[in-house]
């Protein structure tokens, strides 16, 4: 295998991990990664627009998502042979339903957003007082 090939099989190993990472496959995943990451980008965009602390949490939390089931598929592909890969296709189809099942998930955290028990910092804060 020459230095490139490697090179590219390595780089979409790296993919797929980060995919992997993301993506909610694992249990842990939203615990650890995807809530901290949408939170993190929720709170921020709520010190500028209070008022929309929800919707950025939940388009960060979607795009966390879906970026994983890409980076995870377009990754394995890399990893894969040329012949391997021809065969391994992500359309309009897989990601659509990647979309879909990030969808549930994200409707879940809109529940918890909801039913107050995910808030941005300074609501916290003032509940603590």
């Amino acid at each position: 295998m020459n230095l490139k090939a490697y090179y590219e099989k390595l780089k979409g190993s790296a993919m797929a991990c980060i995919g992997f990472i993301l993506s909610p496959l694992s249990w842990w995943n939203d615990l650890y990664v995807n809530i901290p990451i949408a939170y993190f980008c929720a709170w921020v965009f709520s010190l500028f627009y209070p008022d929309l602390f929800m919707h950025a949490f939940v388009v960060s939390y979607l795009a966390t998502n879906v970026l994983g089931f890409v980076l995870l598929h377009k990754g394995i592909r890399k990893t894969l042979s040329k012949d391997d890969s021809q065969k391994v296709r992500y359309g309009w189809k897989d990601f659509l339903k990647d979309l879909a099942i990030s969808l549930l998930y994200t409707f879940l955290i809109v529940i918890l957003v909801k039913l107050n028990v995910i808030l941005p910092f300074q609501e916290y804060k003032a509940i603590m007082k």
